[in-house]
């Protein structure tokens, strides 16, 4: 049994070794110290609104976020927008209703639509699709003190156009140094200076990549600060327990302990 144990461990090992080697056939990329890596990182509220915003702006014209309701841009751990600036927001897009048999203004509480073109994936969970292991191929040492990678992978995306083209099979491609073979069908979504911003912050082409990588970040894992807060409450209640059933089991075999020793 422990031979059979051992041997998947290998293969597990293994398969993640090479999954990763396979990812990571693009250049390399560097991590990010986003606000919300480590066990007691939190989402950045201002980032997120600037991040919808180039969504919105930029990245709407082709990509959806269909698995993403509206409504949640207000929640806590999110945007945190004022309910009527969420009401307002979703009636920017028009959603198909069966029961009109015709499109109408969306409502908060329908979701974001889908990707406009075929050949766009859907972006809701491109961050942890794009997730990568930091430290060592493979073992994910650093992963719970640098998280998860796929913001760090799309930010590095988005700054990699070199400028350079070529033409296909009757499509243009566009060489991109992170991404695997070094050429994607993805014209460069930034240049930097694209739109600006209520509050002011820089919009160069890092700080735009970076904001809509964490907005994307959170679109993947909106509960990821209940998550986190529910996993130190039970590491918590955890050791907690470890000790009182140490002192409890102590205090049960002292006298047994005491018959044996005389």
């Amino acid at each position: 049994m422990f031979k059979k144990l051992a041997a998947s461990a290998v293969a597990a090992v293994m398969l993640t070794t090479g999954a990763f080697a396979a990812g990571g056939a693009g250049g390399h990329v560097e991590n990010i110290d986003f606000s919300f890596d480590g066990p007691f990182g939190s989402y950045d509220q201002n980032q997120l609104q600037r991040g919808l915003q180039i969504y919105t702006e930029i990245c709407a014209a082709c990509h959806g976020l269909q698995y993403v309701p509206i409504r949640t841009l207000a929640d806590e751990g999110g945007p945190n927008l004022p309910d009527d600036q969420v009401r307002a927001y979703a009636e920017f897009y028009e959603v198909f209703d069966p029961e009109l048999d015709d499109f109408r203004p969306a409502t908060e509480n329908d979701h974001f639509p889908g990707s406009n073109l075929e050949n766009a994936p859907d972006l809701t969970m491109m961050a942890k699709a794009r997730a990568g292991f930091h430290g060592p191929y493979g073992l994910g040492i650093n992963q719970l003190l640098k998280g998860m990678g796929g913001p760090e992978y799309i930010a590095a995306l988005l700054q990699g156009y070199t400028g350079e083209e070529k033409e296909e099979a009757g499509a243009v491609l566009y060489e991109n140094t992170i991404f695997p073979g070094g050429w994607i069908a993805m014209a460069p979504p930034l240049y930097g200076e694209d739109l600006d911003f209520a509050d002011g912050h820089a919009n160069d082409l890092h700080h735009l990549s970076e904001d809509v990588s964490a907005f994307l970040m959170w679109t993947a894992e909106p509960k990821l600060m209940a998550r986190k807060q529910a996993g130190f409450v039970g590491v918590v209640f955890l050791t907690i327990l470890s000790v009182l059933l140490y002192l409890t089991n102590k205090r049960l075999w002292a006298p047994v302990k005491a018959r044996y020793k005389k």
